[in-house]
C-alpha cells in the first residue's frame, strides 16, 4: 500500500516514544510504501484537493533516521490510505484541513481517522454521548450553575474543552478555595464554555490511556499516574506511565464502543479512565503504542496495521 501521513514535522519526533513512528515502522517492515506531508501542504486547486507530499525511507538509525525524497504534488485519492496524525491544539486551521481532507474523501480519498468524525469528536465533551460510563459531569459557561454543581459534589475538577497535555486543569476541593477566580479564568468571565467533573480519587492509581483500534480493545493500557503533588497524570506535566492488563470494567467501557466509534470512522481511539470512570475520548492523534510495547510485549502498531490493511481490503472489495 501507499500510505501518506498527516503529521507534524519529522524533526520533531522522538522516536523512541512517538506512536506515529511506530505505525511507520511497522508499515515499512511490511513492504509498505510511507509518504508525509502537513496541513499547510494542503491545496484545493484545479476542482481537486492536492498535497506536495514526500516520500519517507527509514534508515534504521536513531540519530537519523529517515531520508525524505523531495515533495511532489499529488491528489490525496493517489494513496491506498491518509493517516491523519498532526498533534493539537485543536483550532481552526485543524477545522479548515478536516474540511479539505473530508472534500478529498468525496473525490475518492480513505482517511483514517475520518475527518468529519475527528471535527464531531471534541476529545472532551465527546464522553457526553455516553452518559452511563461517566462521573457526574456540567458542561456550562454559567458561574451558577458551575458554584451549584459544587456544593452538590464538595470536590470537582474544572477544565477547558480545547485543553491538551493537562494544560488548564484545576482542583477545588470542599473549601472552595479561589473557585470564582478559577471559574472567571477559564470561562473567560462567563464567554468560554468548560467541562467541571466529580473529582476520582482514583487518579493516584493512574489515568488509563485504553486504545481501541479497528473496533477491537487493547489488552493493555497505560496508566499515568500523578507524581509529587501533581493531580494530573498527563505524560506531558511529569506523569509515569505504568503499562497493565486493562481491569475488567475497563473492557466493559472498551467493547460497548470500539464497534460503535469504528462504524462512525473512527479506526483509532484513546479512550481515558480513571476509576470506573471514562473522562475522555482522543481521536486526533491518540498515543502510548511505544510504551505498553516496550513494557508488556503487546505489539500495538501491528494490531493498528493490521486493522488498517483490513480497512483497505474492505474498501477494494
Amino acid at each position: 500500500m501507499k500510505i501518506a501521513f498527516a503529521c507534524d514535522p519529522l524533526d520533531g519526533f522522538k522516536i523512541y516514544k512517538d506512536s506515529t513512528y511506530a505505525m511507520m515502522a511497522e508499515a515499512a517492515r511490511r513492504g509498505h510504501e510511507i509518504h508525509v506531508f502537513q496541513h499547510k501542504d494542503m491545496a484545493f486547486e484545479a476542482g481537486k484537493v492536492v498535497a506536495n507530499i514526500s516520500r519517507v525511507t527509514l534508515t534504521g538509525d536513531n540519530n537519523d533516521w529517515y531520508r525524505l525524497d523531495a515533495p511532489i504534488a499529488q491528489e490525496l485519492t493517489a494513496f491506498d490510505a491518509i493517516l491523519e496524525r498532526t498533534d493539537p491544539p485543536f483550532n481552526m486551521e485543524y477545522i479548515y484541513a478536516t474540511y479539505l481532507l473530508e472534500l478529498a474523501q468525496q473525490q475518492g480519498a480513505r482517511i483514517f481517522n475520518k475527518p468529519e468524525a475527528i471535527r464531531s469528536f471534541n476529545e472532551k465533551l465527546a464522553i457526553a454521548q455516553f452518559p452511563q460510563y461517566i462521573a457526574p459531569t456540567l458542561v456550562s459557561s454559567d458561574t451558577t450553575r458551575i458554584k451549584a454543581f459544587h456544593g452538590e459534589h464538595r470536590d470537582i475538577i474544572l477544565k477547558p474543552l480545547d485543553g491538551m497535555g493537562g494544560a488548564g486543569i484545576f482542583r477545588v476541593k470542599d473549601d472552595a478555595l479561589n473557585l470564582g477566580s478559577i471559574i472567571e479564568t477559564l470561562t473567560d468571565n462567563g464567554r468560554q464554555t468548560i467541562m467541571v467533573q466529580r473529582y476520582i480519587p482514583e487518579i493516584t492509581e493512574g489515568d488509563k490511556r485504553i486504545l481501541l483500534i479497528g473496533g477491537q480493545v487493547v489488552p493493555y493500557c497505560l496508566a499515568r499516574i500523578p507524581q509529587g503533588t501533581e493531580i494530573r497524570g498527563n505524560l506531558a506535566v511529569g506523569g509515569v506511565g505504568v503499562a497493565r492488563e486493562i481491569s475488567a470494567r475497563d473492557r466493559e467501557i472498551g467493547e460497548a464502543l470500539a464497534p460503535i466509534l469504528l462504524k462512525r470512522g473512527l479506526l483509532l481511539v484513546g479512550l481515558d479512565a480513571i476509576g470506573d470512570y471514562m473522562t475522555e475520548l482522543n481521536v486526533t492523534s491518540p498515543t502510548c503504542f511505544q510504551e505498553i510495547r516496550e513494557q508488556t510485549g503487546f505489539d500495538v502498531a501491528a494490531m493498528f496495521v493490521d486493522a488498517l490493511e483490513k480497512q483497505a481490503e474492505a474498501w477494494n472489495s
